[in-house]
């Protein structure tokens, strides 16, 4: 089993950073990649942004130049700095992390969910 457990949200004016941390836990062999989404009220989820396990990232268009992705291997965690928010960046924001686990018939890979974190931004 991989738990994924994001925390950092909250409520900031326009302009503001917020800072989201995401943890990967569990029995697994190793992450390939790590991810933020976010999913605002009445639209789809989206890729907000995603950082391979050779450290290669790519980013929405929207937020390329205010938010940064980077990770941690040593301790299985993902960060999302977001710089000069937004209203439109408001949505809760989920962790995904892709992860390949070993079995006695081999290695198979897997994406596992964390339950998301609220990021409201005020006008």
């Amino acid at each position: 089993q991989v738990q994924v457990v994001e925390s950092g949200g909250g409520l900031v004016q326009a302009g503001g950073s917020l800072r989201l941390s995401c943890a990967a836990s569990g029995r697994f062999a190793s992450i390939k990649a790590m991810g933020w989404h976010r999913q605002a009220p009445g639209k789809q989820r989206e890729l907000v942004a995603g950082i391979t396990s050779g450290v290669i990232t790519n980013y929405a268009d929207s937020v390329k130049g205010r938010f940064t992705i980077s990770r941690d291997n040593a301790k299985n965690t993902v960060y999302l700095q977001m710089n000069s928010l937004r209203p439109e960046d408001t949505a809760v924001y989920y962790c995904n992390t892709l992860v390949t686990i070993t079995t006695k018939w081999g290695p198979y890979e897997n994406d596992y969910w964390g339950q998301g974190t609220q990021v409201t931004v005020s006008s």
